[in-house]
């Protein structure tokens, strides 16, 4: 049986956010996997006068073109991706899900403040370039426009209404230091999900770019594992 894995990356992402966990899957799979980059994210933001749908429909194409080569079809969703991955799985056959940092809520101001607070001391003591922090955040708030950032909410509240409709297998995996989407998400979404095979993931170090948390060589093989499983 041909297995395809989608990924999805989050809002003002790219594939680098899940990147991580894609190589993992490659080192240890041969299952086809792919990562599209959903319209005017990347390397360069282009956010202007796209949609929440802009986003769906893109991954929703990716999804069918994926589902003509293989025989089944898992997604793994990141961020908003993830959100977008419980959409798919209410519109389409998919076997199994994997949420990381799923972000059925968003900002948690603590974790937010103390990251901050970090590239404030960078900045003051002139490293500021060598905070990956601080690149990301200071390209994406001079990129991002705030229309884009609401139809961000728009997929969010879309799909809101729907997680109890989610009945197939689904792993949530969760950073304990998120600054963006409260740890207290994950088992909101796994308290909501109907699944009767779910499966609950913390990172005890993790931020919001789970896929580059310090443990995930620890986390990667349970998500792994979760997958092999016999349906």
């Amino acid at each position: 049986m041909k297995t395809g894995v989608l990924c999805l990356h989050g809002f003002t992402g790219g594939p680098y956010e899940v990147q991580p966990y894609v190589d993992y899957l490659e080192v240890n799979t041969d299952w086809k996997i792919v990562v599209p980059t959903l319209p005017g994210h990347g390397e360069t933001l282009e956010l202007k006068n796209l949609t929440a749908e802009s986003w769906m429909m893109a991954a929703e194409q990716a999804l069918r073109l994926l589902q003509k080569e293989v025989d089944r079809v898992f997604v793994v969703g990141f961020s908003m991706g993830g959100i977008i991955a419980i959409y798919l799985a209410l519109r389409y056959k998919i076997e199994r899900l994997v949420l990381l940092s799923a972000a059925a809520k968003y900002i948690n101001p603590t974790q937010l403040l103390h990251d901050i607070g970090d590239v404030a001391k960078k900045i003051v003591e002139g490293k500021a370039k060598e905070n990956t922090l601080f690149q990301i955040y200071s390209n994406k708030l001079r990129a991002t426009p705030i229309q884009a950032a609401l139809e961000f909410v728009r997929v969010v509240k879309m799909v809101e209404p729907y997680y109890e409709q989610i009945t197939i297998p689904v792993c949530l995996v969760q950073g304990k230091k998120d600054g963006i989407v409260p740890f207290t998400t994950a088992p909101f979404l796994f308290d909501h999900i109907r699944s009767t095979n779910k499966q609950l993931i913390f990172s005890e170090s993790g931020k919001h770019h789970i896929c580059y948390s310090d443990d995930c060589q620890e986390w990667f093989p349970q998500a792994l594992t979760f997958l092999r499983e016999e349906m």
